[in-house]
């Protein structure tokens, strides 16, 4: 018809192409990142070289290794998604609960912020501007914390507050721990190498010693011979094992007594390595070191022994794979004998080497303690999967067996019968 206007349609591309335009994006990102990063290192001197790269490892890996643990913890959500397992029901989550994809976009942010300041810090020092360079890492703690600590309705306000929540609990137990609180607590075990290099940073940026060689004295208040490094390695364990005697409290029962030794086995494993640097040399070697190997291997096994028999059901192993729609997933990993088999040596593996990253005389090393703690991540993200299926059929029986309690048995039908009229 003469005069009449074609509506205009939006073009929108495929999500297809707009996910592998992400995926370009962040690999050009990341090249440039890491040519920058490397150009910049290659211009200090020799001397000074390794020990800044140390400084701006230390500050930036607990990020990285958190980075990590929330892309593990979606992927978690997405086989829970796939799976019958009702993970909100079993947290007890709220119905604005955050989905995988919400929890791959933190991760996401997160993963392209701390190497973009860690790039700048490298940056900017190898080009003379210290104070610049000194105050990347703040700038990036201090709004990390301000974006936690918000009381602003954005940035995911109530899942922010279920999580700050239930670290206040973690820390003070005074209430009935509940299967979030615990299961956070595990988690912060395994994380124990996280919050003491963020304590380390965190002293280092407060006596202003960011991009400076004071903390390279050993003796310092920050250095590497510092006794809050073994206290803040305890304080996860001291966490959990608080747990377990307010569970003991609670429910009388001798298994939670027994939990609470095995977090207490990893007490004697930092407190010997920090004695290295506290006694003779003679002394270490001859007394403490043997000292902390036993409690080292106790420790390892007990804990391998407590995950096996206590945390997971073997006979069940896999069934968390058992997606309502099959996938090739379904078919590599369920019912396949091969997953049980490196679920278990894996695990025996990685909790012996766990005390490694536990011991303070070996943080020298930070690029194998890095990589062990990044394992232990992984080894912790594999036991998600078979913790939380174990209590969701544990809720699962539980209510069958209420359910059943409720209903009528056969003889109460028939007597229930006899006294109707014909």
């Amino acid at each position: 018809m003469k005069g009449a206007t074609i509506p205009s349609v939006a073009i929108m591309p495929s999500p297809l192409f707009l996910w592998r335009f992400k995926v370009v994006l962040f690999l050009l990102w990341g090249l440039c990142c890491c040519k920058i990063s490397w150009d910049s290192v290659m211009r200090m001197s020799v001397d000074l070289r390794d020990l800044f790269l140390y400084e701006a490892f230390l500050y930036y890996n607990p990020l990285l290794l958190v980075a990590l643990m929330i892309w593990l913890w979606g992927v978690n959500l997405w086989v829970f998604a796939q799976s019958s397992v009702n993970y909100a029901k079993v947290f007890d989550l709220p119905q604005t609960h955050l989905s995988h994809r919400e929890i791959w976009r933190c991760a996401t942010w997160l993963t392209l912020i701390v190497p973009t300041s860690m790039t700048a810090y490298l940056y900017l020092y190898s080009h003379g501007e210290v104070s610049l360079a000194a105050s990347q890492p703040v700038l990036l703690y201090a709004i990390l914390l301000m974006i936690l600590l918000s009381p602003f309705d954005m940035f995911y306000l109530s899942s922010r507050f279920y999580f700050l929540r239930t670290v206040w609990r973690i820390i003070l137990p005074l209430q009935a721990i509940t299967f979030p609180d615990f299961f956070l607590a595990d988690i912060f075990t395994s994380m124990s190498k996280v919050f003491s290099d963020l304590e380390r940073s965190v002293c280092r940026m407060v006596n202003r010693q960011v991009a400076t060689i004071a903390w390279f004295e050993a003796d310092s208040i920050c250095g590497s011979h510092s006794v809050a490094i073994p206290l803040v390695l305890m304080l996860p364990y001291l966490w959990r094992l608080f747990q377990c005697l307010r569970q003991y409290k609670d429910t009388k029962e001798k298994t939670c007594l027994l939990n609470a030794l095995k977090y207490s086995t990893a007490i004697p494993v930092i407190f010997l390595s920090a004695l290295k640097y506290h006694v003779h040399p003679d002394q270490w070697v001859g007394f403490y070191r043997p000292l902390w190997l036993i409690s080292s291997v106790v420790n390892s096994l007990y804990s391998f022994y407590w995950d096996i028999k206590r945390d997971w059901d073997l006979s069940i192993l896999t069934r968390i794979f058992m997606f309502k729609n099959p996938s090739i997933w379904t078919y590599l990993l369920y019912g396949q004998n091969w997953v049980l088999y490196w679920v278990l040596g894996s695990n025996l593996v990685l909790r012996c080497t766990w005390t490694y990253k536990l011991s303070a005389h070996l943080r020298h090393n930070y690029l194998t303690v890095f990589t062990i703690a990044a394992l232990e991540i992984l080894r912790r993200w594999q036991w998600v999967f078979f913790r939380v299926e174990n209590e969701w059929n544990k809720m699962t029986a539980k209510q069958n067996m209420e359910m059943s309690s409720d209903m009528p048995s056969e003889g109460d039908r028939l007597l229930d019968s006899s006294n109707h009229t014909v």
